[in-house]
């Protein structure tokens, strides 16, 4: 699996600190604490029918991070929701649209690693593109070598830009010539795909791993609240990867790729041995949540 440059996209406006730029000159300085260090929290949104979706979730995560990370000098809420708005308008995009939202540390006064050389507030990036779900209608996964990051190294809470850690285990899964790779954590158990949540379904029970080690997605909440809702009996849990080769359905979850179902993993076909399936269900009660929900910008 492999996206593709869409044409849509060659003239596209980008937000940077106020300014909306050709995507040819939508640069940060070298001094940027992007470039120093991987600096910055970022989010990724979409767009149905002019909706932003989970918006508030969105930004609720984007400033929890930047506050764990003590970044100063902050744009309000309100400047990096007319941010989006400017940037949605000025590309005339209303639907099926990924935004990539980047708030770094800012720019240095000179190169080094110390948060106290940024002394100029953040940098705010708005990157909206056409672009559909990513995913094809299934995928397949191969476990990685590469341990998802323990709260002892970088807390999955922080929602950071520094991704080597999923970008080796991607690595690995274009090696094994699977989409995407299946991390585990210190103990062996199931954490999360290199850039999305995952999840597992056995005998009607929806069940994903606890968000000790990987991301607790914003689809991935919304998905566990989507079966609290309707009845679905779902549960959070230690699960080992034997678990995910023997259940019924297996799907993943992500703001680029919505719920994806997974085919096989480590080469094991996932076999629906229940019957019914119970991830249609959840995809069509998620589908009417994109109809109607978010907050209307454009």
């Amino acid at each position: 699996m492999l996206q593709g440059f869409n044409p849509a996209n060659e003239n596209i406006k980008v937000y940077i600190d106020g300014k909306l730029l050709p995507r040819a000159e939508a640069k940060v300085s070298v001094f940027d604490s992007s470039v120093q260090g991987g600096d910055a929290v970022w989010e990724g949104l979409r767009v149905y029918d002019g909706r932003v979706f989970s918006l508030d979730a969105h930004l609720d995560r984007l400033f929890d991070s930047a506050h764990a990370m003590w970044f100063q000098g902050l744009p309000t809420r309100a400047t990096v929701v007319d941010a989006i708005k400017q940037t949605l308008e000025a590309n005339g995009m209303r639907d099926d649209v990924h935004i990539r939202l980047t708030l770094t540390r800012g720019e240095k006064i000179t190169s080094g690693m110390d948060p106290r050389l940024n002394q100029r507030g953040c940098t705010l990036i708005v990157l909206a593109e056409h672009k559909p779900p990513v995913y094809p209608a299934s995928i397949t996964l191969s476990t990685s070598s590469v341990r998802r990051n323990s709260p002892m190294s970088v807390d999955s809470k922080i929602h950071h830009n520094n991704l080597i850690n999923n970008i080796m285990a991607k690595i690995e899964a274009n090696q094994a010539g699977t989409d995407a790779g299946l991390m585990l954590d210190k103990d062996g158990f199931v954490s999360e795909a290199n850039g999305v949540n995952v999840f597992c379904i056995r005998r009607g029970k929806v069940r994903t791993p606890w968000a000790d080690y990987c991301l607790p997605g914003i689809t991935r909440a919304t998905v566990l609240q989507l079966c609290r809702d309707n009845g679905i009996p779902c549960e959070e849990g230690r699960i080992s990867p034997s678990e995910f080769y023997v259940a019924d359905e297996v799907f993943t979850t992500g703001t680029m790729g919505e719920l994806t179902r997974v085919r096989a993993i480590d080469g094991r076909e996932i076999v629906n041995k229940h019957g019914e399936s119970v991830l249609d269900r959840v995809q069509d009660l998620f589908r009417e949540l994109t109809r109607v929900g978010g907050t209307k910008l454009v």
